[in-house]
């Protein structure tokens, strides 16, 4: 996806979708949750985020989210 607003709006489309699978539409609302809250702390930031941002933005202690300074 080219910003934030169009995978949401994509993920909404699959969530309302009757013939989409549920396996589809149960990974779309996950990723729906994680992108509106994603979209509630960087309010600025446009941009498309990758799934390892979206993990670490709701799990920053997580030892994959760790950022060592040289």
């Amino acid at each position: 996806m080219d910003n934030i607003h169009n995978h949401i709006e994509h993920d909404r489309k699959i969530v309302d979708d009757v013939m989409a699978s549920s396996q589809s539409r149960r990974h779309a609302e996950q990723e729906l949750t994680s992108l509106e809250k994603y979209l509630e702390r960087h309010p600025g930031d446009d941009r498309d985020p990758t799934p390892l941002e979206l993990f670490c933005d709701e799990n920053p202690d997580a030892s994959e989210c760790r950022v060592y300074e040289v």
